[in-house]
Order: structure tokens, then C-alpha cells, then sequence
């Protein structure tokens, strides 16, 4: 069976469910990109030295040849776990934010994605550790409801924090306005109006 294409797809989302917001009129843009701040990569940048210096001053002269190989293994091990296993999931998280959501996807072998409309976020909090002032990043939760999405170690904290509270408040106003003319447009046949089946008011 020939698979449909994304546009029969999308005709029939709006047969069932009606057009898409008039807030989605406008094409979704890319804003910011970025991955947490490269102090995460201190560690295990300094445990891959340290392994490779301890190794290359051992391996070779311990008396019998397997303990050399033994050793070896060991280091390797150790470089691959502390080392090469939290760059490689550095390099897997990423967060992107576009005129609509924020978009936070991590993990190496067992990937997670979280995303938030920005329509929901409700307020913009900025929060930073002793550390965090130390290196010029931060963190930022973003508050919809009773529960929080939190970016840690954002590069460019500031900018990226007004950033996203300017794009919340673009997009609480356009949902705003959509509202406010789905209402208007509503208005005729509801409560405010005499539409079809309505009663007459009684003086």
C-alpha cells in the first residue's frame, strides 16, 4: 500500500478536527539552538588525562605480559566510561527553540524528548548556582501550570532568558487575540445573541 503523503494527512486532520489555529498561519522559525555549556565536558576531559597518564606510566612495566594487557584493558575501560560515554552524551542533548515550543531532547542509548508550547508557559525564571556565575551560564525554568521545564546550564543565560520571555509573551497575544475573535465570532449565536433556535428576549 502506497504510504500517504503529508499533505493528505494534514487535509484529513482538519476534515476531522477543523482548520489549525490561526496562531499556525505563520510558519514555524528556529530561534536558538544550543547544547548545555561545555563546563560538563570538564571532568571527564580531566579523567581522560589522568587515566592516559596513570596508563602510559604503567602499562609496559609490569613484569609478566598479561598483567601489562590486564592494565591496558582496565585504562581503556575506564577511558570509554568516564571519559568518552559523557562527551558522547553532551553531543546527544540538544535544545531548540522556535517561535512556537521549546523542544529538550537527551539521552545517549535511550533518547527522551520533552516538548513545551510556548502558548502554556505562563512565566520565564532565571536561577543560578555559585558555580553557574563562575562559568556565565544558568538555568531556566519555564512555568506552565502546577509543573516546570527546567534547562540547566544554558549558555548565553541571559539573552536566552529574555529571548524566550519575549516569545512567551508574543504568543500568549496571539492566543489571546484568536481568542477574543473566535468569541466575537461566536457571539452571534450564543448567549449575547439571537441566533438560530434562540429565544426571543421577554420584556
Amino acid at each position: 500500500m502506497a504510504s500517504r503523503s503529508a499533505r493528505s494527512m494534514t487535509a484529513e486532520v482538519d476534515s476531522l478536527m477543523g482548520p489549525a489555529p490561526a496562531s499556525h498561519a505563520q510558519p514555524e522559525v528556529i530561534v536558538l539552538r544550543f547544547r548545555r555549556h561545555g563546563r560538563r565536558l570538564l571532568l571527564p576531559a580531566l579523567a581522560l588525562i589522568a587515566i592516559a597518564a596513570v596508563a602510559g606510566f604503567w602499562v609496559g612495566r609490569l613484569p609478566a605480559g598479561w598483567a601489562n594487557l590486564a592494565a591496558a584493558l582496565v585504562a581503556g575501560v575506564l577511558g570509554f566510561v568516564l571519559g568518552v560515554l559523557p562527551m558522547l552524551a553532551w553531543l546527544a542533548g540538544r535544545t531548540t527553540v522556535t517561535t512556537r515550543r521549546v523542544i529538550v531532547r537527551r539521552g545517549l542509548f535511550v533518547r527522551q524528548r520533552a516538548e513545551l508550547a510556548l502558548g502554556r508557559v505562563r512565566e520565564v525564571r532565571q536561577r543560578r548556582s555559585l558555580g553557574q556565575r563562575l562559568w556565565g551560564c544558568g538555568s531556566i525554568e519555564l512555568l506552565y501550570g502546577a509543573e516546570k521545564l527546567v534547562l540547566e546550564d544554558v549558555p548565553g543565560f541571559a539573552l536566552t532568558a529574555e529571548a524566550l520571555q519575549e516569545l512567551m509573551e508574543r504568543s500568549y497575544a496571539q492566543e489571546s487575540r484568536v481568542q477574543q475573535t473566535l468569541g466575537a465570532a461566536q457571539l452571534p449565536f450564543g448567549a449575547g445573541g439571537l441566533g438560530p433556535g434562540a429565544a426571543p428576549p421577554q420584556f
